[in-house]
């Protein structure tokens, strides 16, 4: 099979879908191509990817046109969607049900497209960089010189430390928790979910951390320096934890740190924004609204993206798609697209399309 990494274009992005020490792995059995320099800010250059067996083409064009199965990290963005044919096998975090022009075209050509950010058994490996990288963008904007509250994170000479609400303790929110509470910050966690309430307070016995239900959420809002939503948000939900009138209750140098990123989703006043334009105010109260955090921390991030892909790639290459999707009950969960057919139930379900169940398609065709 022929294997495409493609450049990420995204502003500001600089992570790549597998490193040469994936390619080498690859490369023995199956053609890879590389989109040049699509691994540069990540610490590959075009010649540690020749080295490790792959073929580096110039354009963007070329790869796709080159290529079987496409590997990226982010979603496809409208100056890719003229690469798209219908025998590709597109695998990256595609986050369809927020995007319905990409679905359109996903559709509309017929491809297979495989949502990366749906496979991982135990959360994403850029889930804890997402978390740790947005809790120290949250304390820089706790300082005074960028609007804060100016609490210091560590609780010097009888002030008291800068305090964190941290919502969610799962994956992204035991990165925040592990950033904010080796640096003395007073964290509230909030969760639902006894058994992460459990096991953060069994990883951080300490009493600068306090656990909390998210029935108390918003009593406690008034007491935070800064907020970091760790919590990804069901798209087919009309309510928040954090509404707009909550806003009123906070501090006004208060800062609001939405890792999840979903449009009025945990946080009703959240919308995406870009590294290039991190910031904006919503009734006095700063958001920071990134949607590709572990971007900041390509060398790291794509290390374990291209770790977690690694065995779903060979499986692809080895044994053709659909053989993959039955094999790997993970893998399948990531299906959105095939022959123009929509598989995955929450983008069905929030733009209100046809939704074919993923059984239909493993039934009905062999491998």
């Amino acid at each position: 099979m022929r294997i495409g990494i493609a450049k990420e274009v995204k502003p500001a992005e600089g992570r790549v879908a597998l490193l040469p020490n994936h390619v080498k792995q690859i490369s023995s059995k199956h053609e890879v191509i590389v989109e040049s320099d699509a691994g540069l800010l990540s610490g590959a250059t075009n010649q540690d990817y020749v080295a490790a067996g792959a073929k580096i083409v110039n354009t963007a064009e070329s790869l796709f046109s080159g290529s079987e199965l496409i590997v990226k990290v982010k979603e496809i963005l409208p100056v890719e969607f003229d690469y798209l044919k219908s025998d590709h096998i597109i695998f990256t975090n595609l986050h369809s049900a927020a995007d319905r022009p990409q679905l359109d075209v996903l559709l509309e050509r017929g491809l297979t497209s495989i949502a990366a950010e749906e496979i991982h058994q135990y959360g994403s490996p850029n889930c804890p960089l997402a978390g740790e990288i947005g809790a120290l963008e949250g304390l820089r904007l706790t300082l005074a010189s960028h609007g804060g509250t100016g609490r210091h994170f560590f609780p010097h000479y009888g002030a008291p430390a800068c305090a964190a609400i941290v919502i969610g303790l799962g994956g992204v929110g035991r990165g925040a928790l592990r950033t904010l509470l080796s640096l003395g910050v007073q964290v509230m966690g909030f969760d639902n979910y006894d058994g992460a309430l459990f096991r953060s307070k069994l990883d951080w016995p300490q009493d600068n951390f306090t656990t909390h239900q998210l029935n108390e959420l918003a009593a406690l809002l008034p007491q935070a320096d800064m907020i970091v939503n760790c919590v990804l948000w069901d798209k087919t939900r009309d309510d928040h934890l954090i509404t707009r009138e909550m806003l009123k209750t906070l501090k006004p140098t208060a800062v609001i740190v939405d890792v999840s990123c979903d449009t009025a989703g945990t946080i009703e006043t959240c919308k995406p924004t870009s590294w290039d334009d991190p910031i904006y105010k919503v009734d006095g109260i700063r958001h920071f609204c990134v949607d590709n955090i572990p971007g900041a921390t390509p060398v790291t991030a794509s290390q374990g993206y291209g770790n977690a892909l690694l065995p779903y790639v060979n499986d692809i290459a080895d044994f053709g798609v659909l053989e993959a999707l039955k094999r790997n009950p993970w893998l399948a969960k990531g299906l959105t697209t095939f022959n123009g057919l929509l598989t995955l139930k929450e983008a069905a379900q929030v733009q209100q399309r046809k939704h074919t169940d993923l059984s239909e398609i493993l039934n009905s065709c062999s491998g």
